[in-house]
């Protein structure tokens, strides 16, 4: 899409619900004791190398996402003046889906009540989901086809994360911990993002612009799938080259700040706050320092709710907005970077 400018797409609410099961670092890391004793890995390693202590996980393994999806899509659309009839669209993000089809976003609709004319569908692009549908949904919204639109996404980490403990213990090697790290900061969570022309409400975030950048020769840097067991068995794997990540990511990042603070016609000190994707604090203070931004002016949520996939990034800016950390009038970058590699980075007037 790469630059990208609006004059009519406000975000008038931005709401989120957590699951209730909190685990720590400590409780995974115990699970793991036989692979840190062959290894002699230390513990507390999972904390010191990422920064996070916890992550949440959904009461049961196998919750649905769209029961915790239509959750927050029931609080964002509470929060503001737009009914379940009004959405001219409605789409779900995430990367956790229920099946290969019908879309996700369908059990979403049903459960919230939209309108027959509503477009639902799902959009899937690794951790940036929700922000492709923020600007999927402003797209309709800027030509005039739609008055209102709702992104959701929820995620869950409690599956991968108990295979991939199986996994480690079963190959005991340090290749494989590397690889796999990197999972075991995933957390669970729902947002939901209400979008609209500024008709509804003047209680609104007007949505500026953006840039998009890609560098897709990285995309095998960061997979989660299904692999063969064989005799027909598959399970769920996830496997992350954490270094290489961190290091193309930035590069892409830095690429990509550049041509957002010309699109949205900002200079670098012109941006009040940030909110990055919670990946973990390596990746955080590397970005943050190649982009030139303070420690203050970012929110973070990855130390006790992990890295929450395409939830991360909606869910961190809207805690922050309730902390009054973000305040009205504040320029907000949100800036994303998904597995690909890509990045998207969008700019608020709160």
């Amino acid at each position: 899409m790469g630059a990208v400018k609006y004059t009519r797409v406000f975000m008038d609410a931005i709401k989120y619900v957590l699951p209730p099961v909190v685990v720590s670092s400590e409780e995974l890391e115990a699970r793991l004791q036989p692979l840190y004793e062959k290894l002699h890995i230390a513990m507390g390693q999972l904390e010191a190398l990422t920064g996070v202590s916890e992550r949440r996980w959904w009461e049961e393994e196998n919750d649905s996402v769209s029961k915790g999806g239509a959750a927050a899509a029931r609080r964002a659309l509470d929060a503001t003046c737009v009914k379940p009839e009004d959405l001219g669209a409605v789409v779900y993000t995430g990367v956790c889906r229920e099946h290969f089809e019908p879309a996700t976003a369908c059990s979403i609709a049903a459960a919230i009540g939209a309108g027959p004319d509503a477009a639902v569908y799902d959009i899937s692009n690794a951790c940036l989901g929700v922000l492709n549908g923020i600007l999927d949904v402003a797209n309709r919204i800027e030509l005039g086809q739609i008055r209102a639109g709702l992104v959701v996404s929820c995620e869950t980490a409690r599956n991968i994360n108990e295979t991939m403990i199986e996994r480690m213990l079963e190959e005991k090697n340090m290749e494989n911990f590397k690889l796999s790290l990197a999972t075991l900061t995933g957390g669970s969570g729902a947002v939901a993002v209400v979008l609209t022309d500024g008709s509804f409400s003047d209680k609104t975030h007007q949505l500026l612009g953006g840039s998009s950048c890609a560098a897709p020769e990285h995309h095998k840097l960061c997979r989660w799938g299904l692999e063969g067991l064989g005799a027909g068995v598959l399970r769920p794997f996830m496997s992350t080259d954490s270094v290489s990540v961190l290091k193309y990511g930035v590069e892409l990042g830095l690429r990509t700040w550049k041509s957002f603070l010309k699109t949205v016609e900002w200079t670098k000190d012109r941006v009040d706050k940030v909110v990055c994707h919670q990946v973990g604090a390596e990746h955080r203070n590397t970005i943050l320092r190649i982009l030139g931004i303070p420690d203050g002016k970012d929110y973070a949520t990855y130390p006790y709710l992990g890295n929450i996939g395409t939830v991360s990034l909606p869910l961190t800016a809207a805690m922050a907005s309730e902390r009054n950390f973000i305040k009205k009038g504040d320029h907000v970058g949100f800036l994303g970077i998904g597995s690909g590699l890509n990045c998207t980075m969008l700019g608020f007037i709160w």
